[in-house]
């Protein structure tokens, strides 16, 4: 009975596989297509990029001498239109190139990007997609760092509507 509801697209799985410019998410993206393929047939995947959100306020940083002194400077709208600009299109680039992997190995996929921090739009796209599993790349960040900066997978495994998957790279 699954199997008939799959098929008229009633009950479709759908994978989300979310990627930024690492290698890592790269490595999670061919390690989905690699080991899920014959999964993905009867499958949406859609793969996933967050852009960063626009601001406003930008620190530079000052030499002076030994001392450093930190400066927010508001930023012109000009400047800012052309950062947001130059993100859409690294954005899309890196998408169409995702799209292109998974063709070169037999699979359609869907593309999505969402401005915002992106954990927040990791999981907030998990829900509005209703995505039945979500992949991830792991970064390997020490515990420190993990501990100051956050990671966005540990992030997705607390708070994503649904499984989530977090494909190691193996230590070379």
């Amino acid at each position: 009975m699954a199997e008939v509801l799959a098929t008229n697209g009633v009950d479709k799985r759908k994978v989300m596989v979310a990627i930024d410019e690492s290698e890592c998410s790269h490595h999670a993206l061919l390690w989905t297509l690699d080991n899920l393929k014959d999964s993905l047939l009867n499958s949406t995947l859609v793969v996933f990029m967050a852009r960063p959100p626009s601001q406003q306020n930008l620190s530079f940083a000052a030499n002076l001498g030994l001392a450093r002194m930190y400066c927010p400077v508001s930023a012109a709208p000009d400047f800012v239109n052309s950062v947001q600009e130059q993100h859409r299109k690294l954005t899309l680039a890196l998408l169409e190139k995702a799209k292109e992997i998974c063709a070169a190995r037999g699979v359609t996929a869907e593309t999505i990007t969402e401005v915002g921090d992106p954990k927040v739009a990791i999981c907030d796209a998990v829900e509005k997609n209703n995505v039945t599993l979500l992949i991830l790349g792991d970064h390997g960040l020490g515990k420190i760092k993990r501990a100051i900066l956050g990671s966005v997978s540990n992030y997705c495994v607390q708070y994503a509507k649904c499984p989530v998957l977090v494909v190691k790279k193996a230590a070379e």
